[in-house]
C-alpha cells in the first residue's frame, strides 16, 4: 500500500494540524517525520482547543495508531507533559503511540546551549524557538547524538553524561550570562525518561514496511514548512530538518516510489515567525488587521506572526520541490472583508523580472510584483458546501489552481474540524 503525505508549503503555521485531524478516518497510521517541539499542530473540535507538539495530529481518533518516526527529536520533559495534557480526553496512548528507536533525544543541555547560540549572535540571531532543536540535529549529524533505543541499554547514562559534559564546555565557549539549575533540570529530565520508557519502542522503518505489505493506509505528516526546509528553504533563517517531501523518506524509513498523494497546505495569505526575508511582508494597517482577524501567533512560542499578501512564486516553488499533487487552503475566512486581495506573481530582481525562487529573497536585491482581485465580504465560516462560497473567493482558487496546475480540494473557513469544505 502507498504512503500519502502532508505538509506545509510556506513558513511553517499552515494548518496543517486541522487537515490531518481531519483526514485521519481514511487512514490507519498517522506518522511524523520529522522536528520537534517547536512545532505546534492546533486541533479545533467539540469547543475545545488542543495544541500538539511531537505527538501525531491523528491521537484523538480511536482506531488509528500514531507513529513518531526516527526523524523526529524528542524532548522527554516537553512529551510527558504532552501525555498529560491528553489524560482529560481518556486516550490510551500506551496502546495508540509508537516511538521510533532511532529518534534522538532533546537534552537539557541542548537547550542551555541553543539559548547560548542564539544570544551569542545579538542582531544577526536566526529567531531560534531554543528548544534545543538545532544542537540536537547537529549530535545527530556529528554521529554524537543519544538516540532512543539508547535509553534501553545499561549504560545510556554515562553516554548523557559525556555528552552534557561536552555541552556545558560549548556553552562557556560562548561567553554569554546564561543561568541554570542543571541539576534540577536533570532531574526532571530523567522522571521523564522514566515515562518515556514505558511507551512502546519500535524499529520503525521495519514497522512500516510490514504495515504496507498488509495493506495498511499510511499518512505522513511533516512540521514546519517547505521555506523552513534545511537545503531548500530561505537558509540561514530555517530549521535544522528536511521539512519537504524527501524528509519523509530519510525521516520514516519509507521508499521514494511509496509515495503517493502529496498534499499541500497554504494559508489565502502568508505568515512567517521570527527572523528572515518575506517579500510580500505589510507593514501597514492591512497586515495588522490580518493578524488580528487570523489571531497570528505562534501555537507553541506564542511570538507574534508576520503577515503578507500571498507569494505565489513562493508556493509554486514548494509545489516543485515537493511534488504537490493536491492544495488545500486554509484560512480563507480571514481575508473576508478585504476589498481588494493582492497576489505576488513574479519578482523584480535586480533589475529582471522573473518568476522563479531565486538564491537570494533579501529585500535589497527584490521586489515582488502584485495582481490584483477583488475581494469577498460574506462571513465564510458558517458556510458548510462550495455552492455557498462567494463568486470572488472561488474566482481567487481558480486563479491559484491555474497558475500552479494543481487542484484546491479541500477550503478552510474556520478553525474547527466541521468548518472544512471539500472540493
Amino acid at each position: 500500500m502507498a504512503v500519502d503525505l502532508l505538509l506545509g508549503l510556506q513558513w511553517g503555521d499552515e494548518g496543517k494540524g486541522k487537515i490531518v485531524d481531519v483526514l485521519t478516518k481514511n487512514y490507519d497510521i498517522i506518522a511524523r517525520f520529522q522536528g520537534g517541539p517547536n512545532a505546534g499542530h492546533t486541533l479545533e473540535f467539540d469547543g475545545i482547543k488542543h495544541v500538539l507538539r511531537t505527538i501525531p495530529s491523528g491521537i484523538f481518533h480511536d482506531k488509528s495508531i500514531n507513529v513518531i518516526g526516527n526523524g523526529v527529536v524528542i524532548d522527554p520533559v516537553v512529551f510527558v507533559k504532552e501525555l498529560e495534557g491528553l489524560d482529560q480526553f481518556n486516550i490510551d496512548y500506551k496502546k495508540k503511540l509508537i516511538i521510533s528507536r532511532k529518534a534522538h533525544v532533546i537534552l537539557p543541555t541542548h537547550r542551555l546551549l541553543d539559548a547560548a547560540s542564539e544570544a551569542s549572535k545579538g542582531k544577526a540571531k536566526i529567531g531560534s524557538t531554543l528548544k534545543g532543536i538545532g544542537p540536537t540535529y547537529m549530535d545527530k549529524t556529528g554521529r554524537n547524538g543519544i538516540r532512543i533505543g539508547d535509553l534501553e541499554l545499561n549504560d545510556w547514562k554515562e553516554k548523557y553524561r559525556s555528552l552534557a559534559d561536552k555541552h556545558e564546555a560549548m556553552i562557556e565557549f560562548h561567553n554569554v550570562d546564561i543561568q541554570y539549575d542543571l541539576q534540577e533540570l536533570e532531574t526532571e529530565f530523567f522522571e521523564a525518561v522514566e515515562t518515556l520508557k514505558t511507551l512502546q519502542f519500535i524499529d520503525s522503518e521495519e514497522y512500516l514496511y510490514k504495515a504496507q505489505q498488509e495493506g495498511k493506509t499510511i499518512l505522513a505528516e511533516g512540521a514546519q514548512g517547505s521555506l523552513l526546509d534545511i537545503d531548500f528553504g530561505t537558509y540561514p533563517f530555517v530549521t535544522s530538518s528536511n521539512t519537504t517531501a524527501a524528509g519523509a523518506c530519510t525521516g520514516l524509513g519509507v521508499a521514494p516510489n511509496k509515495i503517493k498523494e502529496v498534499f499541500g497546505i497554504f494559508k489565502a495569505y502568508t505568515t512567517r515567525v521570527g527572523s528572515g526575508p518575506f517579500p510580500t511582508e505589510l507593514f501597514d494597517e492591512v497586515g495588522a488587521e490580518m493578524a488580528k482577524i487570523g489571531h497570528e501567533f505562534g501555537a507553541v512560542t506564542g511570538r507574534p506572526r508576520r503577515c503578507g499578501w500571498l507569494d505565489l512564486v513562493a508556493l509554486k516553488y514548494a509545489c516543485q520541490v515537493n511534488g504537490v499533487t493536491q492544495l488545500m487552503m486554509m484560512k480563507g475566512d480571514v481575508l473576508s472583508g478585504f476589498e481588494t486581495i493582492k497576489v505576488c506573481t513574479s519578482y523584480k530582481y535586480k533589475g529582471e523580472e522573473i518568476t522563479h525562487l531565486p538564491y537570494n529573497i533579501d529585500p535589497e536585491n527584490l521586489t515582488p510584483v502584485y495582481s490584483e482581485y477583488k475581494g469577498w465580504s460574506e462571513d465564510l465560516t458558517k458556510m458548510t458546501a462550495k455552492e455557498e462560497l462567494p463568486k470572488n473567493l472561488l474566482d481567487y482558487v481558480h486563479f491559484i489552481e491555474k497558475e500552479t496546475g494543481i487542484p484546491i480540494k479541500i477550503v478552510s473557513v474556520g478553525p474547527d474540524r466541521k468548518q472544512t469544505i471539500l472540493r
